[in-house]
């Protein structure tokens, strides 16, 4: 075969549009939800739950989507990737209309857990099936335009999350996903070739199971820590035991001679580099949006909407620097453009450290427009990198290796972000709360939103106690807030060590073999 001539399918560009819609599905739930946290939080127009069971709302469906994610990928590879696309979409449709018609806090977190299945069939594909449908040249602008998507879904979440809660009940923001999984269905059996690994391995039960039980167990004794206190046993047996399975698992993996996680992998810097960059930056930035949106909300009183607006300029970041980080990859390398992308990101995150009650709004704008940025400019590096170090029959394993880290960092993320939120918000409103009536003082203490609604019968107290519960919010903000920036800090250590650096001369490497990370 001639060496100018492309490799890739002749539909690729459709095909890559249509990936993009079932990408959407997935990204534009989990950034409608941010929006509508504050309106779950409300007894009257939400559901009432706690911030632990919000936390869970959100982390069910992650961490049951970074469990089967090994797995998932394996059974794409093996079955055939289209396949799992296409039931994929069913499920995480189906689940989007039981979450829409949840009647407890309870029925939303699992309703949620099987969204996080169908997410947990349709995202790995993705990656997959670009990298069996584009030839290697055009894989790095292929999978920048991917990561550009996610900046879309964030740009269309928000604000039409805010527009249908300002319109309808809470659950239509659930319901707006079923519209586009039955286009994607449509799309994808019209578009997408079927592709499968020829030589398939088994599925992993063990793994999978060992996995899915270390995540929660670990993630249930945080969140529950954060919301009741560290002192009991139940949760630091839960945290311990969550991180003996997690260990066991490694260790099952390393024996077994098809692993759901090929922990090989990690020895190879150029696949090792980016997981722990990915992990690294989506724990600090998960954690941050999960309190801004509260901060927005109720701190700062905007509505829904208007909260949907001010995350706009993350998201038009996104949309335009992320189709472009490959160019700057191949002008000046996967090193530099990771660093500064995770400098960036860094600083934007540590600026919410002296954001208050007062900070100008256009300036709370420019934080978020700056944080985009730098996500766009380490997501398309990354991934560049992580689908490099592994051959196209096997892409559904390195997608899921890099996807399930993605989630799981977010959900720790907002797990550990959030138990630092919690206590430092107790800490500092439990003074004021004691001329409350018991069951007041117990919700008021509990979070932010439970302080909006025991206002409600705090009579002429009730304006101290919103401005109280203010100031303690913005304190635990604060220190959540430099948590995540230490976290993304470690990332540019990492990036600055261990990914490659400018891509060398076509003379200076006659064999072809790729730059190993960290030679540069």
């Amino acid at each position: 075969m001639p060496p100018d001539e492309n490799t890739g399918h002749p539909r690729r560009w459709a095909i890559l549009g249509v990936l993009v819609i079932s990408l959407l599905v997935v990204v534009l739930d989990n950034t409608i939800l941010n929006v509508a946290l504050r309106t779950l939080a409300d007894p009257v127009h939400g559901l009432g739950a706690t911030q632990g069971e919000l936390e869970w709302s959100i982390n069910s469906y992650t961490l049951v989507f970074a469990g089967l994610l090994f797995t998932f990928g394996v059974l794409g590879d093996r079955a055939g990737r289209r396949r799992f696309l296409l039931i994929g979409l069913a499920l995480f449709g189906l689940a989007s209309l039981l979450s829409a018609y949840a009647q407890s806090p309870a029925q939303l977190i699992a309703a949620r857990a099987l969204m996080g299945v169908g997410g947990a069939a349709i995202m790995p594909v993705t990656l997959s099936i670009i990298s069996n449908v584009f030839d290697p040249r055009e894989r790095a602008r292929a999978i920048g335009v991917w990561a550009g998507a996610v900046g879309l879904a964030v740009a269309i979440g928000p604000v039409l999350g805010g527009a249908l809660l300002e319109t309808f009940w809470w659950g239509s923001v659930f319901l707006i996903n079923v519209p586009v999984v039955a286009l994607g269905l449509v799309l994808v059996t019209l578009l997408v070739p079927e592709s499968r690994d020829p030589n398939p391995g088994r599925v992993d039960l063990v793994g999978v199971v060992l996995s899915v039980v270390g995540l929660v167990a670990l993630s249930y004794g945080i969140i529950d820590g954060g919301e009741h206190g560290f002192g009991r046993p139940v949760v630091w047996a839960s945290i311990l035991g969550g991180l003996a399975v997690l260990t066991t698992f490694v260790l099952a993996e390393r024996r077994s001679d098809h692993p759901s996680l090929d922990v090989r992998l990690f020895r190879v810097p150029r696949f090792a580099a980016p997981v722990a960059m990915i992990g690294l930056v989506f724990f600090a930035a998960m954690g941050v949006m999960f309190f801004s949106s509260f901060y927005l909300q109720l701190v700062r009183g905007y509505s829904p909407l208007e909260t949907g607006l001010l995350f706009l300029p993350f998201a038009a970041a996104q949309l335009a620097f992320a189709p472009r980080s490959a160019t700057m990859v191949q002008r000046y390398g996967a090193k530099a453009v990771s660093a500064v992308g995770l400098t960036l990101t860094t600083l934007a995150l540590a600026a919410f450290a002296v954001v208050d009650a007062s900070t100008p709004i256009w300036a709370v704008a420019v934080v978020f427009f700056v944080q985009g940025v730098g996500m766009a400019n380490i997501m398309p590096p990354a991934m560049e990198s992580i689908m490099s170090a592994v051959p196209r029959e096997k892409a559904g394993v390195g997608s899921a290796v890099s996807n399930t880290v993605r989630q799981v960092g977010g959900a720790l993320g907002v797990a550990v972000l959030g138990a630092v939120l919690s206590a430092v918000y107790r800490a500092d409103v439990d003074g004021a709360l004691r001329e409350l009536p018991a069951g007041a003082r117990e919700t008021a203490g509990e979070s932010i939103s439970g302080a909006y609604a025991a206002a409600t019968q705090a009579g002429p107290a009730a304006p101290q106690l919103i401005a109280v519960a203010n100031d303690a919010f913005v304190a635990a903000m604060h220190a959540a807030a430099v948590g995540s920036a230490v976290v993304a800090g470690l990332g540019i250590l990492v990036a600055l060590r261990w990914m490659p650096g400018r891509p060398a001369a076509p003379a200076a490497t006659p064999t072809g073999e790729p730059e190993l990370a960290g030679t540069a």
